[in-house]
């Protein structure tokens, strides 16, 4: 039995889920998600506290229940509080802005870039130079920061580029001037 699958996924107030016609759907003040249920696992609500379980006679990897109880938890976190991701733009002349449903960056390219922003995400940009990515859905949000970060990531001499707020980006030494020998 997985270690992370056996502990209990605590349930807020207003947050709502449970398995119909082969989903899990999780209800909350942020809004719904739903993902596909997996043959062998189910779910039980004691209180305030939804417990994850799984059928030992259907056989699959221990992993599999860690990794469902782990999206049923973050479907729980997302639709009540929700997730967020910052980006910042080191460099000079790189800038963000928010044109509709398309973000445009300013990395130094001879042309601008431009992504478009998926359905479920929200974008903000403060000061130009500060993307804050948000949304009830854990994996479209993080593969979006992932997405823009990719557009330019940091580089190691200058450390110019996008990178997440709170990441350390170690700087190597330029080039060493050799010495004039006499």
């Amino acid at each position: 039995m997985s270690r992370l699958g056996k502990s209990p996924i605590p349930l807020p107030e207003k947050v709502e889920v449970k398995i119909a016609d082969g989903m899990v759907q999780a209800k909350g003040p942020k809004g719904n998600l739903t993902i596909p249920a997996h043959n062998g696992i189910s779910i039980k609500v004691e209180g305030n506290r939804l417990l994850v379980e799984r059928d030992e006679k259907v056989e699959m990897p221990n992993t599999t229940h860690g990794l469902f109880r782990a999206l049923i938890n973050n479907m729980v976190v997302g639709v009540s509080k929700g997730f967020e991701i910052r980006l910042s733009l080191i460099g000079v002349g790189y800038r963000a802005a928010v044109q509709g449903a398309m973000l445009d960056l300013q990395l130094g390219f001879s042309h601008p870039t431009q992504l478009k922003i998926p359905k479920g995400v929200n974008i903000t940009v403060e000061k130009s130079v500060l993307i804050i990515i948000s949304g009830i859905d854990k994996h479209l949000v993080g593969q979006f920061a992932a997405q823009v970060r990719g557009m330019k990531p940091p580089e190691p001499y200058k450390g110019k580029g996008i990178r997440y707020e709170n990441e350390f980006v170690r700087k190597k030494a330029g080039k060493a001037a050799k010495g004039k020998t006499a």
